[in-house]
């Protein structure tokens, strides 16, 4: 896991289209064994020659760095490294931020442990000591390569810092420029809970990767997403912008069980039922998908045209309604639960949407108002399924088949 310092500073300015690799000898400032480096004076006399006193003796130790230049890659390892002797300190430094490094055990050499930015000038001071106790410090400095917004990918969590969701809610993270080197990338992304739930991640798309628990989380977890991409390579020639945390908070397990051949709902809180709800699903032709589905979006009121989903509007199917109340997503096909007072007739008996999923005003209400984004959905009773990329269909798949889309393996 890398370390940050120093904040997001991003360039916009060009790339610069050298660099230079190899070790390179820092300059040097001698000091003696009590760390002065003034000449010493010399003694008064009586207009008698005297003799010139010795010059201090040179430090044999040698201390290099594998950095010089320009345009060093912002996922290079800083080396500084000391021969016929031993290094005491070592800082690497821009804009006052220090790199993150350090000794070996022997303390022959320095490595980074943290990331570059781009863009900066870093300043490094190494101070050294020889086998005969002679002190030196060496200083060299580097620039490292700049990146455009092009060259860098963003990360974005879904749930976001501090909501509380449902026991369905997969831990999403977007990025913003796609990513083709998904291992390296993977590898710097990190989920850990208070449940102790294990899981896997698995890619959606180049921009998009999921991970989910094996089973629904655990009611009262707190979950922590970490992405430590900070000048991470994500391949084509971009990096990670930067390091992110995020936590949230699982709340009550709302599990509701649909089935389209009795027309009912069953909602269950913690496992316990707590109301059974009269419901109408798609007719033919417009077959509501079985399978699990999370709920995604919620809305008090929210249009509803058809030729959103592919319905011509002057159709003998189409619609367009301005006020369906209690909307709540569970596809991005367009699959939502909401109140549908024109089915109240046939609710409970027949199905007659167009896909959705209908119910009372009240029942529609009261659902609304105990529901939460990650709450889960289950449905069964028709032929056509739920896919994974359709909402958030994460749990269509076995958990063995799920982690299959790691690219860690």
């Amino acid at each position: 896991m890398s370390a940050r310092h120093g904040g997001a500073l991003r360039s916009r300015a060009h790339r610069r289209t050298a660099a230079l690799a190899g070790f390179a000898a820092l300059s040097l400032a001698v000091a003696g064994c009590s760390g002065d480096n003034s000449a010493a004076p010399r003694p008064k006399t009586n207009g008698e020659p005297v003799a010139a006193s010795s010059a201090p003796p040179t430090p044999e130790v040698q201390v290099r760095t594998n950095v010089q230049g320009a345009a060093v890659k912002v996922d290079k390892t800083v080396k500084v490294s000391a021969t016929d002797g031993r290094l005491e300190k070592v800082t690497v430094k821009a804009k006052g931020a220090k790199l993150p490094g350090k000794l070996s055990a022997d303390r022959s050499t320095w490595t980074s442990t943290g990331t570059l930015e781009p863009g900066l000038r870093y300043k490094v001071t190494a101070a050294a000591v020889d086998g005969d106790g002679l002190s030196a410090t060496r200083r060299s400095s580097f620039h490292t390569q700049d990146l455009t917004l092009d060259q860098q990918t963003f990360p974005s969590f879904v749930p976001v810092q501090g909501q509380t969701v449902g026991v369905g809610m997969p831990v999403i993270v977007r990025f913003d420029v796609a990513v083709t080197d998904k291992a390296r990338i993977e590898k710097h992304l990190k989920v850990t809970n208070t449940a102790g739930q294990k899981g896997s991640w698995h890619w959606i798309s180049d921009n998009e990767v999921h991970w989910r628990p094996v089973h629904y989380w655990q009611p009262g977890t707190d979950v922590t997403v970490t992405a430590d991409i900070n000048s991470v390579p994500a391949g084509n020639g971009v990096f990670g912008q930067l390091d992110r945390t995020s936590t949230f908070h699982v709340g009550d397990a709302m599990v509701s069980r649909v089935n389209a051949q009795s027309h009912q709902m069953k909602v269950f809180r913690n496992g316990n039922l707590i109301r059974t709800i009269p419901i109408t699903t798609g007719k033919p032709g417009f077959t509501t998908r079985s399978g699990t589905k999370v709920i995604i979006e919620k809305f008090p009121k929210k249009r509803m045209n058809s030729e959103t989903v592919g319905i011509a509007r002057n159709s003998s199917e189409g619609y367009d309604i301005d006020d369906v109340r209690w909307a709540m997503r569970v596809t991005y096909s367009g699959e939502f639960l909401h109140a549908a007072p024109w089915s109240v007739g046939s609710q409970g008996h027949d199905n007659v949407s167009h896909g959705c999923t209908g119910m009372s005003t009240s029942n529609a209400a009261w659902l609304y108002g105990i529901s939460k984004i990650g709450d889960v959905v289950e449905y069964t009773g028709t032929n056509r399924p739920m896919t994974l990329t359709n909402g958030y269909g994460d749990w269509n798949e076995s958990f063995d088949t799920w982690r299959q889309g790691s690219a860690l393996g």
